[in-house]
């Protein structure tokens, strides 16, 4: 089975990393070529646009920053349906809403080609050790032809359902961080105006009813003062507008998550949408003139 993979971002990268780690034959390409070079080296093939890609492989796999990136790799001009076989499979791993699952798998489908969505989620530290946990939707028999790719990038492998069933569940995952990002920040901050050193209340709550793996991961680059998570404030908005989407289609109240919206919203006006999103907690650190600084823990995970 030949593998193309388009968007070698943060998250990219390593997933194409690990399938070439795996043994499996892949070609690459992205906007930015230098994003190539390791895998390059490492011994994949490059192409110059998804078309090219397309043309040489069976399945074709992208990790794109929005579904309107997703729609115009996938049937735009020298767009992957240009040049991929019928029979041939699409897997994206992109983060998008499950009704732009369901269109853009009818848009393959026309061409004679399948469709899987295969979020992830984790964090970017996970992708980079092959542990990243893949959520995969679609038809089984196409899951299990290419579950032994899906197990190389990630740990956990999951079959969420019919297609979109993925998308919704992926954006759940995104939404319940976003929230205990910003309550792991007030709860650091109200440890240090409290008068507790931030390495024993990071360490505590780590150890509490409290925790949380946002906590266990992002607080510690909070704590750093990096805030590198490698995930945007633009992704962030992104997908907690899809979550309050799906509340209002499937008609749950999402205080919390609404909530969330605007503090990220503010957060982004005031540091731009390429910050980190873990940033969001600087809003409460300026608010209150106190930083959350504490030595020994990393700049990146």
């Amino acid at each position: 089975m030949r593998y193309g993979f388009i968007g070698l971002g943060h998250l990219g990268r390593y997933l194409a990393g690990s399938l070439l780690k795996a043994g499996f034959d892949l070609t690459v390409n992205d906007l930015d070529k230098a994003n190539a070079t390791t895998l390059l080296e490492s011994g994949a093939k490059w192409a110059d646009d998804p078309q090219a890609l397309a043309e040489k492989v069976d399945c074709v796999i992208t990790c794109l920053p929005s579904p309107k990136i997703s729609e115009a790799v996938l049937s735009g001009p020298r767009g992957i349906l240009s040049g991929l076989k019928s029979g041939g499979t699409w897997i994206e791993m992109s983060t998008l809403d499950h009704n732009d699952v369901t269109r853009l798998a009818a848009v393959a489908a026309d061409k004679g080609v399948s469709m899987m969505e295969s979020p992830v989620t984790g964090g970017v530290h996970k992708a980079a050790t092959g542990e990243i946990t893949v959520i995969a939707g679609g038809d089984k028999d196409l899951f299990e032809l290419h579950k032994p790719a899906l197990q190389a990038m990630g740990g956990e492998i999951f079959h969420a359902g019919d297609l979109g069933k993925a998308a919704v569940i992926k954006v759940i995952t995104n939404m319940l961080a976003f929230i205990h990002l910003i309550a792991s920040g007030e709860a650091l901050m109200l440890a240090k105006k409290g008068g507790i050193d931030l390495t024993d209340a990071f360490n505590i709550i780590k150890a509490s009813s409290g925790n949380s793996f946002v906590h266990e991961t992002e607080g510690q680059v909070i704590l750093n003062g990096s805030y590198n998570i490698n995930f945007t404030m633009d992704l962030a908005v992104k997908d907690l507008g899809f979550a309050l989407g799906f509340g209002k289609e499937f008609g749950v109240p999402l205080d919390l998550a609404g909530q969330a919206m605007q503090t990220f919203i503010r957060a982004r006006s005031a540091y731009g949408g390429g910050a980190w999103s873990s940033q969001v907690v600087k809003l409460l650190e300026d608010a209150t003139g106190t930083d959350l600084r504490a030595p020994g823990f990393p700049a990146e995970l």
